[in-house]
């Protein structure tokens, strides 16, 4: 060794040939771990979540599905916005600066009443965001001819969140919503490839583009839908626009993050996602599993 350094007379420092894991080093360092946060009343969420790791593969992450009290789409606006407010609640105990409502329905009855009432007085450093306005700034930019059609939850149809939305980038825009109360139970239950949904798809496709026939781009204004989309595919006429959401939440995370550099700096990028569910985890780990094609661990949480 002497002589090497003879040879090199510069300082010689260790170099280790594999970086120790990111988490352990936070551990050591005593860093807390700050994650996005990402809340849907059940399972159809993992859409979005998944884009969004896709996207953005160095976030830290927290899933949070209120499956023991889901489907949200039938229950009152009172009701939605209370099982909302304490999710939001949990996640930023949970140490997330940032939430994303992954949730059509706690979109439309919830969103607007926490950035505006609640938040303020919990942390106003703190952000709450949806999915409904990233939808709608991309529908403005696709459509055509300004005829939208939208398939949702009956939640979401009767809030007219996205006419409404739709109405302050575009005005004269025309909306058409279909209700689709049995889309996210079928999907739930594992038949989404079967002929019951197939069935299910085109009678409520056919009863929207009945009421409007000049509809050239439809929304799936639920996240459980695309995993519906092949008879969606199938019976939509050929030329419509069809915009799923999980991409374009994730892209316009993508672009807030970048534009707000505060925030940015305050998630942690471990690259994990935890799991958690107000249901039983092993129900839970069963069905997610449909949505995001391989297997999860989880944990039961409570939220009151």
């Amino acid at each position: 060794m002497e002589a090497i350094k003879a040879l090199f007379p510069f300082r010689f420092f260790p170099v280790s040939l594999s970086e120790e894991p990111t988490e352990r080093k936070r551990k050591k360092m005593n860093e807390p771990i700050t994650p996005i946060g990402v809340f849907d009343s059940g399972y159809g969420g993992l859409t979005i979540l998944r884009e969004i790791q896709r996207t953005l593969p160095q976030y830290d992450l927290i899933y949070l599905g209120d499956n023991a009290r889901a489907p949200y789409g039938n229950r009152s606006y009172d009701v939605v916005y209370r099982y909302t407010l304490e999710s939001v609640r949990k996640l930023f105990a949970l140490g997330c600066p940032l939430i994303i409502l992954a949730c059509n329905t706690a979109s439309a009855k919830a969103l607007r009443t926490i950035q505006q009432r609640d938040l303020p007085g919990m942390d106003a450093e703190r952000r709450v965001l949806g999915v409904i306005r990233p939808t709608v700034e991309s529908v403005v930019e696709l459509s055509r001819n300004g005829h939208i059609g939208l398939l949702g939850t009956v939640g979401t149809v009767a809030s007219l969140s996205y006419p409404m939305e739709l109405e302050k980038l575009e005005p004269g825009i025309t909306v058409t919503g279909e209700a689709c109360p049995l889309w996210a139970s079928i999907v739930e239950a594992g038949e989404a490839d079967s002929e019951g949904a197939d069935y299910f798809v085109r009678k409520n496709i056919e009863h929207l583009f009945e009421q409007d026939g000049e509809i050239d781009t439809l929304i799936l204004g639920c996240t459980h839908y695309p995993l519906l989309l092949k008879w969606i595919r199938k019976h939509v006429p050929t030329g419509v626009r069809i915009l799923s959401q999980g991409d374009l939440v994730a892209k316009s995370l993508a672009d807030y993050l970048h534009r707000h550099p505060e925030m940015e700096i305050r998630c942690s990028k471990g690259g994990t996602t935890r799991y958690y569910t107000t249901e039983s985890p092993d129900r839970f780990v069963d069905t997610a599993s449909i949505f995001l094609g391989h297997g999860i661990t989880a944990e039961h949480i409570d939220l009151e």
